[in-house]
């Protein structure tokens, strides 16, 4: 498997020095040990029947069991859309037709 090299992992000029501390494993460490998997949200946001990025979310999903997760999946589906709900018809009071 070729694998491509990163150009300069060291250059990242938008990211600033002083907010990005990374932390120090006495940082990652919790406080009181969990009684659940780590919950994983994932989201996608195209609604085709055929949406790469839903089988992208799909099969990170089906890795995150593997890897002993809890992940979860958010279905877009039901959200409002603009123009997705007709207005309700207003008619013209002076001649009873659509405005």
């Amino acid at each position: 498997m070729s694998l491509r090299p990163f150009p300069d992992p060291d250059n990242l000029p938008n990211l600033s020095e002083e907010f990005s501390d990374a932390p120090t494993l006495a940082q990652l460490t919790p406080a009181r040990i969990s009684s659940h998997p780590p919950r994983i949200l994932l989201l996608y946001g195209s609604l085709r029947e055929r949406s790469f990025s839903r089988f992208l979310t799909e099969e990170a999903a089906r890795l995150l069991l593997r890897f002993g997760a809890e992940p979860r999946i958010f279905d877009p589906r039901h959200l409002p859309m603009a123009g997705g709900v007709p207005e309700p018809l207003r008619l013209c009071p002076q001649v009873g037709l659509p405005m």
